[in-house]
């Protein structure tokens, strides 16, 4: 309990009391997707009585982006700017570090978003999908904490260097109660698929373009997965 505890003082903005060692968590980093279920259910609550779908959508981006502090939306506009860079490896990856915000990002930033909110209001049941989303947000860093190797000394360097490769193996099966949410099988199975695929897309990109992964790409990684798998649940 004291590394779920540890999970959620990292992972979101929850008061939860004295701090706990963060080593509690990173020799567990599979737990991940612990979060995802308190996060998800405390976007899901509220947004079950919001009859207006439009509203609805809205305040779940807005409670799961301000319960996890911005820390991974940050990570995603970083990873924009890093991704849409000219040049070498070196100017990538100063683009990615830089504390500025440029318009990759912004675009980054705007294209995720739009496609989570346009998800979510078409899906049958916003507080289900926002759940769905947000543990398979959580796999995806689960996989890149476990396999992506860092090319910086940083938080993901210290979480990574505990990280055994059976992790991300864990953190499935601790998707599993999702099948208890009333989804249709094809959707969940969806899910699944892509919540696998987003990060090894982006474990396989950021290799190419950074020469490994840091923070910012396992940040962007929850939010870019969480708005895929959402949009593919809707797709199916």
């Amino acid at each position: 309990m004291r590394s779920v505890l540890s999970l959620l003082q990292f992972a979101t903005v929850l008061p939860l009391g004295k701090m706990q060692d963060l080593e509690r968590f990173a020799r567990r980093s599979y737990l991940y997707p612990v979060a995802g279920y308190v996060i998800g259910l405390l976007a899901a609550i509220p947004v079950y009585f919001i009859a207006d779908r439009t509203v609805a959508a809205a305040v779940a981006i807005a409670i799961v982006i301000v319960l996890s502090g911005a820390h991974h939306f940050d990570g995603l506009l970083d990873f924009g700017d890093g991704l849409m860079a000219h040049g070498d490896k070196e100017k990538r990856v100063h683009a990615l570090t830089d504390r500025q915000v440029g318009a990759g990002g912004i675009a980054a930033g705007l294209v995720t978003t739009l496609l989570l909110f346009a998800g979510l209001q078409a899906s049958v049941s916003i507080a289900s999908a926002i759940i769905i989303g947000e543990v398979c947000a959580k796999f995806s860093m689960a996989f890149l904490t476990a396999y992506g190797t860092p090319f910086r000394e940083g938080m993901h360097s210290y979480l990574h260097q505990y990280a055994h490769p059976y992790f991300p193996f864990i953190s499935i099966l601790l998707c599993i109660p999702l099948i208890l949410l009333p989804v249709r099988t094809e959707a969940l199975v969806t899910a699944g698929i892509f919540m696998i695929l987003c990060p090894l897309i982006l474990l396989s990109v950021s290799k190419k373009i950074f020469g490994g992964v840091n923070g910012d790409v396992v940040g962007a990684s929850n939010e870019i997965t969480r708005a895929v798998v959402i949009v593919a649940m809707v797709l199916i």
